[in-house]
């Protein structure tokens, strides 16, 4: 809980900060914006938080994003396939990606991070040859179909509405949580993160549940990938989800993840995510901050978090020891 608090805190601080300093943030155009990228980034970052739960990395999320935004505009408009088969085919693709990656990991004791660094380029380079460097778009009857996707929900006796992808991220969450708090296997993903050794002594299938984490953000992936190529409308196999894994990766590090593995939380996770697109919404919006300096800014805050939140773990155990140590005395 002070986890979620902390980064709500800083949550809050960017957007006063901003608001103060530009008009244009808190316009309704804006902040549907800002609500609609938080829940495309917010789906793939609680798929990151699955895998870092477990001491895992996957650094291919961006180029799995890149494949199945790309695939699924292909199927659809170059070839005519209908659109529950390509929804089934991207995301079938999705599972098996995440499946080939844990049996890498468990089965041939592959590091996560070669299996996955090798992953960002593989997909990347199959999809800029698959679809030979074209930009991959909607037209035509699927125009249809991106346009449903943009959608919202509209508030009662407003203008101001709830983008689509937010109720998807809303149900992702829901089920995350329930999955990750509420189920016996959410214990084990948490166990086999704080020490695999122990979690496998005590009968748990620890390849199993490491599986079963990589399929679960291979397949948030793909839902991602779908979701922000009818956001966007195209996609451009070269460039599209590029650094979309670090954004990702830094969401759930910032929302309580820990890289070493046994913690986190989905709600801090989706905060994570809203810090991050808050964060370079600011740098957009403040003229002050040159634009070309973004990733610099964000690497900063990011550091500047985990630095804090070590600090914090080390003040916390260092006060637990001194308490232990005078009730021994005692």
């Amino acid at each position: 809980m002070k986890k979620i608090l902390g980064i709500f805190g800083l949550f809050v601080f960017i957007c006063v900060v901003t608001a103060i300093m530009s008009d244009r943030f808190l316009t309704e155009f804006n902040i549907e914006n800002l609500i609609r990228r938080t829940a495309l980034f917010g789906i793939i970052s609680i798929g990151a938080a699955f895998v870092i739960i477990t001491a895992g990395i996957d650094l291919s999320i961006g180029s799995v994003v890149c494949l199945i935004g790309c695939l699924l505009p292909f199927l659809l408009v170059e070839h005519q396939v209908s659109v529950p088969l390509a929804v089934a085919i991207v995301l079938g693709i999705s599972l098996l990606i995440g499946l080939a990656h844990g049996l890498l990991i468990t089965k041939m004791r592959l590091q996560p991070f070669v299996v996955t660094l090798c992953g960002l380029l593989i997909y990347r380079g199959i999809t800029r040859g698959l679809v030979q460097d074209q930009t991959q778009g909607f037209r035509g009857e699927f125009l249809a179909l991106r346009e449903l996707s943009q959608g919202q929900l509209a508030l009662p006796g407003t203008e101001f509405g709830i983008p689509n992808p937010c109720l998807i991220l809303l149900v992702v969450a829901v089920l995350s949580i329930i999955f990750l708090n509420f189920t016996i296997y959410g214990r084990y993903l948490l166990a086999l993160g704080r020490n695999e050794e122990a979690a496998r002594y005590s009968g748990i299938n620890t390849d199993r549940m490491i599986i079963m984490a990589y399929v679960i953000c291979g397949m948030l992936s793909g839902l991602g990938g779908m979701l922000f190529v009818l956001d966007v409308g195209s996609a451009q196999p070269v460039d599209f989800g590029n650094f979309y894994e670090l954004y990702a990766i830094a969401a759930a590090v910032l929302g309580g993840c820990s890289l070493r593995g046994g913690e986190g939380t989905i709600i801090g996770v989706v905060i994570g995510a809203a810090v991050m697109q808050v964060l370079k919404n600011s740098i957009t919006l403040i003229d002050q901050i040159p634009t070309n300096i973004e990733f610099a800014v964000i690497g900063a805050v990011i550091l500047g978090g985990v630095v804090v939140d070590e600090l914090v773990k080390r003040f916390a155990a260092k006060r637990r020891a001194t308490l232990q140590a005078k009730s021994g005395d005692d």
